[in-house]
């Protein structure tokens, strides 16, 4: 049976995305990750991505021909362990697309991220603009671009995927990443009634919410291979908002949380990325539209995390 293979399954992105693809697909989906353990529905098979032995043992076994590779390590973790992220990050996208080219698998999509841009590159940069990272994590991601570009390119290995802003979810708790205040303050104003953001209240940056997100995977998955011009570098834009302003819309919801301000160092970070992108080539080649606004997100992340410790 043709399988569709997630590494990363009980992360952010793959805790949604695994179960989103098992309702749409006709087809078989097995969820991956590092641990035995992971709170992941079977088919599930523990993979390190690191060792591509384990890769290919789960490719054959169950006739795997796409694999979404999420598995990865976040930029403000990168931060504390660069060398951890620089092996899962570049070694593994690599022993995937080695394991693709391999057994001639149909597609590799693998996400980048909004971290690949830096100080250099322009204000609501599209695709094609200087990409100047200044974390481990935009190194990595910068790489797997250019990694998924050349074997496209070399071997015919559909690869692709999209730059991902920050993203929101009240499935899972977040993984590491810069954007992560935007999480844990929804959940912060609903257990404790307050929240100290990391980073400053006028911190502007560009957002979506995890359906969007899993529907912009699915949808550049699904779309002829002809339409596309890139490879892994699709932009994708939803949201952009501040602090200030997420504390504000919350207080419609809530009006007793308070909020606070102690940036560190992952302010330098988000310093470095654009509060927007240019996402027009999305929306022409494969229709990328998002369907959450920001009073529907916040209104939604709330009413669902409220459930959650009712």
């Amino acid at each position: 049976m043709p399988t569709t293979l997630v590494t990363g399954a009980a992360g952010q992105i793959g805790s949604e995305l695994t179960p989103a693809l098992r309702a749409r697909e006709d087809r078989r989906v097995v969820g991956s990750d590092l641990s035995p353990d992971a709170d992941v529905a079977e088919p599930y098979e523990a993979v390190d991505v690191t060792d591509r032995r384990q890769l290919e043992r789960v490719v054959t076994e169950y006739d795997v021909d796409t694999v979404f590779h999420l598995a990865a390590v976040l930029s403000a973790r990168g931060e504390e362990h660069p060398q951890s992220a620089y092996q899962v990050n570049v070694g593994g996208l690599y022993n995937v697309l080695e394991v693709g080219r391999q057994y001639d698998l149909d597609q590799v999509v693998v996400p980048s991220s909004i971290a690949v841009f830096g100080p250099g590159t322009p204000p609501n940069p599209a695709e094609s603009v200087v990409l100047d990272p200044t974390t481990m994590y935009g190194i990595s991601k910068v790489v797997a671009e250019l990694l998924g570009r050349y074997y496209d390119r070399t071997y015919g290995l559909d690869v692709r995927g999209v730059r991902f802003p920050g993203l929101l979810s009240y499935e899972a708790q977040p993984g590491g990443g810069t954007t992560d205040y935007a999480v844990e303050a929804v959940y912060q104003a609903v257990e404790r009634g307050e929240y100290t953001y990391f980073v400053r209240p006028d911190t502007k940056l560009p957002m979506m919410y995890m359906p969007d997100a899993i529907s912009a995977l699915c949808h550049l998955s699904e779309a002829p291979r002809s339409s596309l011009r890139y490879h892994c570098e699709y932009n994708v834009g939803a949201l952009s908002f501040t602090p200030r302003e997420l504390t504000a819309e919350i207080q419609t919801h809530l009006p007793e949380f308070e909020a606070t301000y102690a940036p560190d160092e992952r302010q330098a970070i988000a310093d470095t990325w654009p509060d927007e992108v240019d996402d027009t080539a999305a929306r022409q080649d494969w229709d990328w539209r998002p369907e959450y606004d920001f009073e529907t997100m916040v209104a939604d992340m709330v009413r669902n995390v409220s459930s959650r410790y009712a």
